[in-house]
């Protein structure tokens, strides 16, 4: 894999995390996608009606059109180099995967509950 981004092709191809994967992702992002990893395999990637939903330590972080509310997508991250924060990372590879927790609700109305 050459490019920062052939680990998504890879997943998609194959649908599960292989060693050189694993080391695609790392090698691409750092611990960002160690602790991207580490959300999908404790099912902290939420599917809702309107938005996928990442799980945080502190809080929930809203996914959309691969951008994300945490401060680290907001100050730190430049999109436009490919630079992603770990929840959106953790949405890709739920959604390659198919390990997305869905529910059959809208969050903008759970979030109240919250």
């Amino acid at each position: 894999m050459d490019s920062a981004d052939d680990w998504r092709a890879a997943l998609a191809e194959t649908g599960r995390l292989s060693p050189q994967i694993v080391q695609a992702i790392v090698d691409a992002h750092g611990d960002r996608g160690v602790t991207a990893i580490e959300a999908v395999s404790e099912r902290r990637v939420k599917r809702y009606r309107d938005f996928d939903v990442v799980v945080g330590y502190d809080d929930e972080y809203v996914v959309e059109d691969r951008g994300c509310t945490c401060k680290d997508s907001q100050y730190n991250l430049d999109p436009d180099e490919g630079e992603r924060c770990w929840h959106v990372l953790a949405v890709d590879v739920a959604e390659a995967l198919d390990e997305l927790d869905h529910h059959d609700m809208w969050y903008s109305d759970v979030r109240e509950f919250l």
